[in-house]
């Protein structure tokens, strides 16, 4: 196959560049925490772990919500093949936190290589895996290409590219994204209009198919119980609300909402959960300049009475919070981020509001829209109004907050479907077991006519 100038000039910065420049970048970022400064080494495919005996599957995604993703399909396979091995890889201190707490037992975890030659090989030679399978978006051109000439069979699953990421890959590097997403030996795409584009950008419709999006399967987000009934006790019958996931605006909208909710529930406690805590700094300060009382729970505090805003300025903790917020609205969405995942506060009971930009995860709100399960607020001054119709005269939930949220939560079901379909297509790639090959699945292909195939 012939290589892309834009792919000649990485593969010779990832073998020339790259690996100096990824040390400094990485020993910035461990300094500023979003690096594991004892587990370095693994980032340049230095293993930390011994590998297990047997054939070994490598799993790969980028941060929480593909870990978590990963974790019934995981168990499914584990329960289909016992006879195999598990790695998993992400990019993330948070993943890496979680994936200690939740992976089963057999199942590895090591931080993913950087995407350097010698990293790579590193990698590879010595977990040596008979398969690899990447989740939604992650493609590494070095990791694609080494694993490829070692013959690992590797499968993007869940894949997900949105309309705009296609538009540039059409403009800037039509033959690049060609090229890489022929390294796969299989595409699973999460719903027709993604399969649609993936064969637009030069992906073989032979080795695409659809299993639908890996998180409709997903658990619900962890939670520490002796947490969650602390905290309980603590808020008791207080009315209270969540903005989750929020960018820059949409913390000052929900102080806006806050300020509004107060006339009609005086001891209302607004909870934020920036996305980037690192940013905690500069909303805690606009709070307080507002009149506000700011409890940050990265300092210890708890939401007691008499606070007015509590900062969630930590990760990891959002199926506690969820648990807690009869009202969420996910963020993203007002600012022109593209949204964030609502399937996870719908799967823990809490009643969604969004705003109008949500193309990141076009499908799951469509599902969400088709059930009513959510409410859409187009403009930030309205976020108060939209919380307060959502609670009764107490600042409990209401009905109309109660039947959005058992439709929310109805729309979530049917993630067994998209394990069993991934399993089914990706078992032919598997090494075999030792009692024969099983049948394969039938029903996961996408088919396209000759216009579509030819895009």
């Amino acid at each position: 196959m012939a290589m892309s100038s834009l792919l000649f000039m990485y593969r010779r910065f990832a073998r020339y560049g790259g690996p100096a420049l990824a040390r400094r970048m990485l020993a910035r970022r461990a300094l500023r925490g979003k690096e594991d400064p004892n587990r370095l080494d693994e980032r340049f495919g230095v293993p930390t772990l011994p590998r297990p005996q047997g054939e070994l599957i490598w799993l790969h995604a980028a941060s929480v919500g593909e870990a978590l993703s990963l974790l019934p399909l995981i168990n499914g396979i584990r329960k289909a093949r016992p006879d195999l091995e598990t790695l998993v890889t992400t990019g993330t201190v948070s993943s890496a936190m979680l994936m200690a707490e939740r992976l089963p037992e057999g199942a590895a975890h090591q931080y993913a290589p950087i995407d350097t030659i010698a990293a790579v090989e590193s990698f590879l030679d010595y977990w040596q895996p008979s398969f690899c399978g990447i989740v939604e978006s992650e493609i590494w051109p070095t990791m694609l290409e080494q694993a490829d000439r070692r013959d690992i069979p590797i499968a993007l699953i869940s894949a997900r590219v949105s309309e705009n990421s296609a538009k540039r890959w059409r403009r800037y590097a039509p033959g690049t994204i060609k090229l890489l997403l022929n390294r796969f030996s299989l595409i699973l795409a999460q719903n027709d209009t993604v399969a649609e584009r993936l064969v637009s950008l030069g992906a073989n419709p032979r080795r695409l198919g659809v299993c639908g999006a890996l998180k409709d399967a997903a658990t619900p987000l962890p939670v520490s119980d002796s947490e969650l009934t602390e905290l309980r006790a603590i808020l008791g019958n207080r009315p209270r609300w969540m903005a989750a996931s929020t960018h820059t605006g949409e913390e000052s909208a929900a102080i806006t909402a806050h300020e509004q909710l107060r006339g009609e529930y005086p001891q209302i406690l607004t909870m934020i959960a920036p996305r980037h805590p690192e940013r905690a700094d500069a909303i805690a300060a606009e709070a307080r300049e507002r009149g506000w009382h700011v409890a940050r729970r990265s300092e210890g505090a708890m939401p007691q009475d008499g606070v007015d805003i509590y900062l969630i300025d930590t990760l990891g903790e959002l199926g506690l919070w969820y648990r807690l917020a009869p009202v969420t609205f996910v963020g993203g969405s007002l600012s022109p981020v593209g949204g964030h995942n609502p399937l996870e506060p719908a799967r823990l009971g809490s009643t969604i509001l969004h705003g109008p930009h949500y193309h990141n995860f076009l499908e799951e709100y469509k599902r969400l829209q088709e059930a009513e399960g959510a409410r859409e607020v187009r403009i930030g001054e309205r976020l108060g109004a939209a919380v307060a119709e959502l609670l009764n005269e107490d600042g409990e939930p209401n009905a109309a907050a109660r039947a959005l949220s058992e439709k929310a939560f109805e729309a979530t079901l049917g993630g067994d479907a998209v394990v069993a379909r991934v399993l089914s297509a990706i078992t032919p790639l598997l090494p075999p077991e030792l009692y024969g090959e099983p049948e394969p699945y039938s029903d996961w292909s996408f088919s396209f006519d000759d216009d579509d195939a030819a895009a």
